[in-house]
């Protein structure tokens, strides 16, 4: 059998003025079609994790970000291959968000976030979220 792939990504824990975080939901027609996430994607050769989040999101959602403090790395195998998750606490900066890439999103309480339908590696980020009080600035 061939190894797996390995696939390092990030995701940003984007906290509103209420304390609510933004919750995206994958497409379709991709791998862990309609779970939910946090918004982010694949770290390119040569980029730090937080270029590749700001990219990111960008791409994704036409805005802008400010990466604060990292929450955690999570590595998780899938059939599609082993993703290491890193999640870090953003802010949002400048632009409306646009669903370019997702289905939906919502905004979510820390307490109600783990109701979604999660994508297994943003599962350990979530319990840390719960956890932890207020947004780190």
């Amino acid at each position: 059998m061939a190894d797996k792939k390995y696939i390092r990504v990030v995701g940003a824990v984007i906290v509103n003025s209420d304390d609510e975080i933004l919750c995206a939901q994958r497409p379709e027609d991709k791998n862990l079609a309609l779970k939910w996430e946090f918004p982010g994607g694949k770290v390119e050769t040569g980029e730090t994790e937080t270029e590749a989040l700001v990219r990111e999101l960008e791409e994704e959602m036409e805005c802008r970000i400010d990466v604060l403090d990292k929450i955690t790395t999570t590595t998780y195998e899938y059939d599609f291959g082993i993703v290491e998750l890193t999640t870090y606490y953003a802010e949002l900066l400048a632009g409306e968000i646009k669903l370019l890439e997702h289905v939906d999103m919502k905004w979510m309480s820390r307490e109600n976030i783990g109701d979604l339908d999660w994508a297994p590696a943003d599962i350990p980020a979530i319990e840390m979220i719960q956890t932890q009080k207020g947004a780190i600035k």
